[in-house]
C-alpha cells in the first residue's frame, strides 16, 4: 500500500509538472521500472498504468490525453493541467481572520500551540490580517495538563492503537487498550473516546485517570472511525450522569457570547445589582459543574439568579479566590 501511494504520488507531480503532453514510455522508464521489456511485462505495466490513472481520476485528478505530435496522432500522451488540480485562493474576512487569532490564541497546550502559532505565522507571511479586538471578545483559555494528553492526541492524529494503565475511583488500576477515535473536553475535564479493544465497544477514558505512560501499538493507520461518529456527543453522553439544571443568570450586554449561544431565553435591557440598566437576563439549562464555570469565566459582568444552590457554590468560589 505505501509502495503504490507512492507511486501514485511521484505520477501526480511528473504529469503535473509538465508543459507538454508525456509518453507512455517516459512515464513507463521513469515509474514503472520494475516491469521488463518483454511482452508478459508490457502487459503488466498495461494494467497497473491503467489502474493507476483511475485512481488518480476517482481523487478528482482530471488527466489530459492528447497528441504527442501536433501533426501526427498516432501516439498520445498524459499531463495534468493546474488549472483543473490547483485549490483556489484562500481569503479571509476581517471577522473570520479575528476568529482565527482567537482560536489559536486559545491553546496554551505545548503541542497544540506550538502548531496554531505556524498557522498564524503562515497566515501573516500571505497578508492575512488578525487583529482580534474587532470581536470586543477575551480569548479563552484551554490547557491540558495530564501527562496523557499528548500521546492521546497523537495516537488520534495517526490512528494507532494504544494502551495504558487506567485507574477509577476506589479500584486498582487495570492495563485498557484502545483504538482512539477522539480527544475532547466535556466538563471541564479531558477525556480520550474510543473502541476498547479487550471489550469489543466504545469506551471513554478520563485523562486524569490514566496512570503511567500511554503506549503506541502497530503501525500508523491501523483502523478507521466509524462513519458518522461524533466524539463529543459519546463523550457527554457517557460522562454526564447527573441531570441538568435550570438557572438564571444577569449578563452585561456585549458580554457572554458563548453563553448567549445556548441561553434557552434572553430578556434584554434589564436593571442589574447595581441598580442600571445595560443587563440582559438569560435563561440557561445545563450541567451544574459547566453553569459554574461559565459564570466564573465573566467575573464582575455575571450574577446568578437562581437557583440558590448554583448561586451559593459560585459566592463561595468567588469568596475563597478574594480571600
Amino acid at each position: 500500500m505505501a509502495e503504490k501511494s507512492e507511486r501514485l504520488l511521484n505520477l501526480y507531480i511528473m504529469l503535473l509538472a509538465q508543459t507538454r503532453f508525456v509518453s507512455k514510455q517516459d512515464i513507463r522508464r521513469a515509474h514503472y521500472g520494475e516491469y521488463s521489456d518483454n511482452t508478459r511485462g508490457d502487459e503488466a505495466f498495461e494494467k497497473a498504468f491503467e489502474r493507476d490513472k483511475e485512481d488518480l481520476r476517482e481523487l478528482g485528478v482530471v488527466i489530459e490525453v492528447g497528441s504527442l505530435d501536433h501533426y501526427f496522432d498516432d501516439e498520445q500522451g498524459y499531463r495534468i493541467s493546474p488549472d483543473t488540480s490547483s485549490l483556489p485562493e484562500i481569503r479571509f474576512e476581517a471577522d473570520e481572520a479575528a476568529v482565527l487569532g482567537i482560536a489559536a490564541r486559545a491553546w496554551e497546550q505545548h503541542t497544540l500551540a506550538r502548531a496554531t502559532t505556524e498557522a498564524m505565522r503562515k497566515l501573516a507571511a500571505q497578508g492575512v490580517e488578525i487583529d482580534t479586538s474587532r470581536l470586543d471578545l477575551v480569548p479563552p483559555s484551554l490547557r491540558a495538563e495530564e501527562p496523557a494528553f499528548d500521546a492521546c492526541w497523537e495516537a488520534t492524529q495517526k490512528r494507532r492503537e494504544i494502551a495504558f494503565d487506567y485507574r477509577r475511583p476506589g479500584q486498582e488500576a487495570t492495563r485498557r487498550r484502545l483504538q482512539p477515535w477522539g480527544v475532547v473536553r466535556s466538563s471541564g475535564r479531558w477525556y480520550v473516546v474510543g473502541h476498547d479493544v479487550d471489550r469489543q465497544a466504545e469506551r471513554v477514558f478520563r485523562l486524569s485517570r490514566v496512570r503511567g505512560k500511554v503506549t503506541m501499538l502497530g503501525k500508523s493507520g491501523a483502523y478507521a472511525v466509524p462513519p458518522g461518529t461524533d466524539v463529543k456527543a459519546i463523550a457527554d453522553q457517557l460522562v454526564h450522569t447527573t441531570p441538568d439544571i435550570d438557572a438564571t443568570v444577569l449578563v452585561r450586554q456585549r458580554a457572554g457570547v458563548a453563553l448567549r449561544r445556548s441561553a434557552t431565553s434572553i430578556e434584554e435591557d434589564v436593571t442589574g445589582p447595581d441598580a442600571l440598566s445595560g443587563w440582559d437576563r438569560l435563561g440557561l439549562t445545563g450541567q451544574f459543574r459547566d453553569l459554574v464555570n461559565a459564570v466564573l469565566s465573566l467575573g464582575p459582568s455575571a450574577l446568578v439568579e437562581g437557583p440558590q444552590e448554583l448561586r451559593s457554590d459560585v459566592l463561595a468560589r468567588l469568596t475563597e479566590v478574594a480571600r
